[in-house]
């Protein structure tokens, strides 16, 4: 496998990260599912009238049984394992699935082209959109190429470009977001990361046409937020939102190797319904059996309903209010009561 030590000067968390991410195809505790599934695979390659159907049902009837299991009681971190599955839909994976007539816009006209921020023109459902996402990739090369989802300051000054464009034209704006973070190189330092995130947040807090966001994977840290600013807020079953990695999180209260990460990822309350009950995002969408890796077509179809919802009902309200709503919805955010 290609060494990860040659993608520039990162810190350690988001080094111990990227390796989770790239290297973790398969989490220990979906092991047996996996062992199952080869038996499976194995058995269905026997020619018929070999007598091997009746343990073929035996062992599908035990897959879900032992799945339904697993995935009824996944920890904080075992999720953050499957939000960050690489095969899991990507930004042009719900592209693909979902959109007809995507035109993909490159550059943000001030320095070059992120490949880690896939955005464009699209029509969905015979709407005109705009869709802005981040794209990991797949395979050695590709997720190399795209830096791992890791968006430098072009990429977030791209996506931004594509909004007002969005606005200009009165297209509603669909974010799919799916990062580790925000890349924190020297390069994407000395070009203004930090001012690229704020800017983004300012500007789409402000954008006059209605912003539907969609975690897809996982969402760290600003990286993450520079596209989460939206009416409405959905979230995958199995996908992850949170102001830091537990890696990051726990490197920082705790160790340096981040080996609480854990015990971080609990505390982060990072999990899809600990951000539905604080009000973070408006609505959970469930993944098949198994996760979105496990049917990466059905989690897409899943999408779409929730997706063409948020725009409807975002589209039909007066772009002031769209825009006050907005504002005070992220104002709200962090406020709580003591018992």
């Amino acid at each position: 496998m290609t060494s990860l030590d040659g993608l520039g000067s990162i810190d350690g968390p988001t080094t111990a990260l990227l390796r989770c991410s790239f290297m973790q195809s398969e989490s220990q505790f979906e092991a047996p599912l996996s062992d199952l599934r080869r038996r499976i695979e194995e058995l269905e390659g026997y020619p018929p009238g070999s007598g091997h159907e009746r343990e073929i049902g035996r062992l599908r009837q035990e897959l879900e049984s032992e799945t339904t299991k697993v995935f009824a009681n996944l920890t904080p971190w075992q999720t953050t394992l499957v939000a960050r599955h690489a095969e899991r839909p990507h930004t042009l994976d719900l592209v693909a699935g979902l959109m007809d007539e995507w035109l993909e816009l490159h550059g943000d006209r001030a320095f070059g082209d992120d490949p880690a921020i896939a955005a464009g023109l699209a029509r969905f459902e015979g709407r005109s959109v705009a869709v802005v996402g981040h794209q990991k990739g797949r395979g050695t090369r590709e997720r190399i190429r795209r830096n791992f989802g890791q968006a430098k300051p072009d990429g977030y000054r791209k996506a931004l470009r594509v909004m007002r464009l969005a606005e200009k034209f009165h297209l509603p704006v669909i974010t799919l977001i799916d990062t580790p973070g925000a890349y924190p190189g020297v390069d994407a330092e000395e070009r203004g990361q930090a001012e690229a995130i704020a800017r983004n947040l300012i500007e789409m807090a402000s954008l006059r046409t209605p912003i539907v966001v969609v975690v897809t994977g996982e969402g760290a840290s600003g990286g993450a937020l520079a596209l989460g600013i939206g009416d409405r807020v959905a979230i995958l079953e199995h996908a992850i939102y949170s102001v830091i990695s537990p890696e990051g999180c726990a490197a920082i209260l705790w160790s340096k190797d981040g080996d609480r990460r854990a015990e971080a990822a609990s505390a982060l309350r990072l999990t899809a319904p600990d951000l539905l009950r604080f009000g973070i995002v408006d609505e959970v969408i469930p993944e098949p059996l198994g996760g979105a890796h496990a049917d990466p077509a059905g989690t897409i179809e899943r999408v779409r309903p929730v997706l063409a919802r948020m725009i409807e009902e975002t589209a039909k309200i007066e772009v002031e209010r769209l825009v006050r709503e907005r504002r005070r919805r992220f104002r709200r955010l962090g406020v709580f009561r003591e018992g």
